[in-house]
């Protein structure tokens, strides 16, 4: 003898409460997603200002006479990338400047430093014929009233008798230069 079936009754649908418990653990996951994400790409893909050095700064040829100076002036750059992306820079300038006027001047083409790559990079240029002013006699404080004197570098005198002066020139030298990250692609 078989008992009839008795029609199952369909489930009831779950209760609001369990919805609500759902969605709130799938939110916490996905903000913990994110949150990880920042993370990561905040320590391992930002973005870092090259390494600028300057390696050398000659002068391969120096001349005064009748106060004024002639000079060639070489400055040895080395450029280092740590990002993990290409560095572009773009155009950008060296400057001389002596009492605030230019007297030399040379443009660096633009280009491209390969991630995690050192670029070695050369500027010469002849400095324009220009004289040597007492910075003493410019701010009105004239503390040498025989004014500057140039020894030749070579017999040990000045022209005051004073002791061994040679020709020497102090150069400040400044390198500036901006770029952008473009395609980040890492390997």
């Amino acid at each position: 003898m078989s008992k009839p079936q008795r029609p199952q009754r369909p489930k009831p649908p779950p209760s609001g409460r369990t919805n609500l418990a759902s969605c709130i653990v799938a939110t916490i996951f996905l903000i913990f997603v994110v949150i990880v994400i920042l993370i990561v790409y905040f320590t391992v893909f930002k973005p870092k200002d090259p390494k600028i050095s300057v390696s050398a700064v000659q002068l391969p040829s120096f001349s005064i006479q009748n106060s004024t100076v002639n000079f060639t002036f070489s400055q040895y750059v080395s450029v280092h990338n740590p990002n993990r992306a290409a560095f572009s820079h773009y155009d950008s300038t060296l400057q001389l400047i002596y009492s605030g006027s230019q007297v030399g001047f040379m443009f660096i083409p633009a280009g491209k430093i390969e991630a995690g790559q050192t670029q070695f990079m050369a500027a010469t240029f002849a400095a324009q014929s220009f004289p040597v002013s007492d910075p003493n006699r410019a701010s009105g404080m004239v503390q040498n009233p025989l004014g500057p004197t140039f020894g030749d570098g070579l017999s040990g005198l000045s022209g005051t008798g004073a002791g061994p002066v040679g020709s020497t020139m102090q150069i400040e030298s400044r390198l500036e230069m901006g770029g952008r990250i473009r395609n980040k692609t890492c390997d």
